[in-house]
């Protein structure tokens, strides 16, 4: 890993309370899908949280640009995010992280509820632009359906690869849409789909307590430890 400045392009709002920043470096940045950075606002202080923090990357390598994805808060670090003008410089340190994915696995399912998919998105896009054939079932479950982030895109790659296939989950209200079902990621829902975990490498992101459900969800399925491979979204 290494500091790297960047320069801000824009943002991007996802949903409304989602948003992309894309940022263009000097030199090429390198990382693998799954992978993190840290943005540092506070160069002096690389200790202090408020204003260094830690975000996935969600665009694919393979783009000229690098973006990050994040809720909108009132804090310090989001203020500094949502007032960046273009071509203003912020210093990175990347890349962080272990799970990753290059195209190692055939069949993967990422269970994911809320901003955990954010680095879902760098290795789905990723797929999408090599042409890889990986079988990808992503379970994405939100609240509402407004707060579906990546929708667009989502469904988009869904029609250009027919190896990319999406479910829609969310628990506060029925959807209006018929493409969405109402409820949890439980074993319930995974026996009522007859969805097999252990014929695939099972990706988990998000935060610990929802990563720690849905980890103890794959082992009272019967997935082995080292087929499950979870990060864990701390002080975002």
């Amino acid at each position: 890993m290494k500091d790297i400045r960047v320069k801000f392009i824009e943002k991007i709002q996802r949903t409304p309370t989602v948003m992309s920043f894309r940022f263009r470096a000097s030199e090429k940045v390198n990382f693998i899908p799954g992978q993190f950075l840290q943005v540092i606002f506070d160069e002096n202080d690389r200790l202090n949280k408020d204003l260094n923090k830690y975000l996935s990357f969600s665009s694919s390598p393979e783009k000229e640009y690098i973006e990050v994805t994040k809720r909108i808060s009132e804090s310090l670090f989001s203020k500094r995010l949502l007032n960046l003008k273009s071509n203003d410089e912020v210093l990175i340190k990347s890349p962080l992280g272990n799970v990753t994915f290059l195209n190692e696995y055939k069949a993967v399912v990422f269970l994911i509820g809320g901003i955990g998919i954010t680095p879902v998105i760098s290795i789905i896009e990723y797929i999408r632009d090599r042409g890889l054939d990986t079988d990808v079932l992503l379970f994405y479950s939100n609240k509402r359906e407004d707060d579906i982030a990546f929708r667009e895109e989502l469904d988009n790659w869904q029609k250009i690869n027919k190896n990319i296939k999406v479910v829609y989950i969310v628990s506060e209200c029925p959807p209006k849409d018929k493409n969405c079902i109402f409820g949890y990621i439980d074993k319930a829902f995974i026996n009522e789909k007859k969805f097999d975990l252990l014929k695939r490498m099972v990706f988990i992101f998000g935060p610990p307590k929802m990563v720690k459900s849905m980890q103890d969800l794959c082992f009272e399925c019967g997935c082995q430890k080292e087929n499950v491979k979870v990060e864990n979204f701390i002080g975002y």
